[in-house]
C-alpha cells in the first residue's frame, strides 16, 4: 500500500535528501498548521513553546494560508458550514476521500500542491531544517515536495488522530509520530515508514495541579448546589448534534449541564434557555475548568478530550461527529480510554459508574494518563 492513499510513484530520493540535521544544537522546525477550528493551532503552539523552551526556533504557518485564490478561506468556511448545519454531506466527503479502503480513491495531493511554491519559499526564508506537518493536508503537501525533491529538508509528520484516515498517509514523509501504538502500526503498513509512538501534547497545565479549579466549582455551586457538572463538548466552532437535548437529559438526571460552546453564539443561546443548564463561551481556563468536573461528554475526540485525559477527567464519547469524529471516538474507546454511550440511558449508567473512587473511574483515568509517553518534540530536535 506504499503509495495508495496519494495516487503517485514511489518516491525516489537521495540520502542526503533523507539525512535529518545531526542532533545537538539550535534547530529551526517549521510546523505547519490549518485554522480548522482550534485543535491544530493549539497543538502548533504547544509544540513551538517546547521547542522555544529547549532553545530552538520554531516556526509556526497555517497551510490554508499558503494555498492561492483565497482557497484556504473556503475549504475552512466549507468545512465549518458542513458540520454545523450538514453533516451528512461531511460524512460523504469523509467516506469518499479520507476512510481507508482498496481501490482507487481520490486523494488530498491535487489541492495540496498548490501551496508548494509558498512552502519552498517559506523554508528558504525561515531556513527552516525540519517541517512537522500537524494537518492532514500539509501532510499531503511536504510528502508531495519530498518525492519530487523539491523539499530538501526532512518532514516529520505529528499525527493527532486517534483514528488514522488515508489523507494523514502519503509515502514521501519521513517519519510519523503518532498517539498510539496502533496508529503507528497502522502507518508502517501503509506505507513503510518509520512510525514512533509519543502521545499527545498538551501543556503542562492540564497535567498540573489548576489554580483555577476553585473558582470553577464556586461558579458551579452556586449555580447548582449538590449537582456535579457534566462539559458537553461542541469545539471552537461550537458544532454538536442536539447538544440542547443532551443538556435537558443531564438536568433531568440531577447534574450540571455545562455546554462548552466555543465561538457559537447561537448555540449559547439556545443551550441558555435550558433550564438547569451552564451555556459558556469561549474558555480560557481550560486546566481549571477541566479539573473542577466530574467527566467530559465529547463528540469529536479531539484536543478536549486529550486535554481531558491528561487532567484525569473521565471521557465519554455519545452524539459525535461524522466521519473522523465517529472513527476517533470508537477508537478511544475500543483503546480502553473512554467510553462509548449510544444513547441516552447509556450515557446515564456510564455516568452513574465514574463516581469518585470507584475502579472504573480509577481504571479510565490511569489508561488515559498513560497515553502521553514522551515529547513528540524531542523526536524533531534531537533533544
Amino acid at each position: 500500500m506504499r503509495a495508495a492513499s496519494t495516487g503517485e510513484s514511489d518516491p525516489v530520493r537521495t540520502p542526503a535528501e533523507v539525512t535529518s540535521t545531526q542532533p545537538g544544537g539550535r534547530r529551526r522546525p517549521l510546523i505547519l498548521s490549518a485554522s480548522m477550528g482550534a485543535g491544530h493551532d493549539t497543538v502548533a503552539a504547544e509544540l513551538a513553546r517546547r521547542a522555544a523552551a529547549r532553545g530552538h526556533e520554531p516556526h509556526v504557518a497555517d497551510v490554508l494560508r499558503l494555498l492561492p485564490y483565497g482557497l484556504g478561506d473556503g475549504l475552512r468556511r466549507s468545512y465549518q458550514a458542513s458540520v454545523r448545519h450538514f453533516p451528512w454531506a461531511y460524512a460523504g466527503v469523509y467516506g469518499a476521500f479520507l476512510r481507508g479502503g482498496r481501490g482507487p480513491r481520490p486523494s488530498g495531493v491535487p489541492l495540496a500542491r498548490l501551496a508548494a511554491a509558498a512552502l519552498t519559499e517559506l523554508v528558504e526564508r525561515t531556513d527552516a531544517d525540519v517541517v512537522v506537518p500537524v494537518f492532514h493536508l500539509a501532510a499531503q503537501l511536504t510528502g508531495h515536495l519530498r518525492v519530487r525533491g523539491r523539499l530538501r529538508v526532512p518532514s516529520t509528520v505529528f499525527l493527532l488522530d486517534f483514528a488514522v484516515h488515508r489523507q494523514w498517509l502519503h509515502p514521501g514523509n519521513d517519519r510519523y509520530l503518532c498517539l498510539t501504538d496502533g496508529a503507528a502500526a497502522e502507518v508502517r503498513r501503509a506505507l513503510g515508514t518509520p512510525a514512533v509512538t509519543t502521545g499527545p501534547a498538551v501543556a503542562p497545565g492540564f497535567r498540573a495541579p489548576a489554580p483555577g479549579a476553585a473558582r470553577w466549582r464556586e461558579r458551579f455551586a452556586g449555580r447548582a448546589p449538590g449537582r456535579p457538572a457534566v462539559l458537553l463538548s461542541a469545539g471552537a466552532w461550537g458544532a454538536a448534534y442536539r447538544p440542547d437535548a443532551t443538556a435537558r437529559l443531564l438536568a433531568a438526571a440531577g447534574w450540571l449541564p455545562v455546554v462548552l460552546c466555543g465561538r457559537n453564539a447561537r448555540l449559547r443561546a439556545r443551550v441558555a434557555r435550558v433550564p438547569g443548564a451552564l451555556a459558556l463561551d469561549w474558555v480560557d481556563d481550560m486546566p481549571g475548568l477541566l479539573a473542577a468536573a466530574y467527566a467530559l461528554v465529547d463528540n469529536a475526540a479531539g484536543q478536549t478530550a486529550v486535554q481531558a485525559l491528561a487532567a484525569g477527567l473521565p471521557v465519554i464519547g455519545y452524539r459525535p461527529l461524522p466521519g473522523h469524529g465517529t472513527d476517533g471516538v470508537r477508537q478511544m474507546a475500543d483503546l480502553g480510554v473512554s467510553d462509548l454511550a449510544p444513547d441516552g440511558p447509556a450515557l446515564l449508567s456510564a455516568l452513574a459508574r465514574l463516581t469518585d473512587g470507584s475502579p472504573q473511574r480509577v481504571e479510565r483515568v490511569a489508561r488515559g494518563r498513560a497515553l502521553f509517553r514522551g515529547d513528540p518534540m524531542a523526536y524533531v530536535t534531537g533533544s
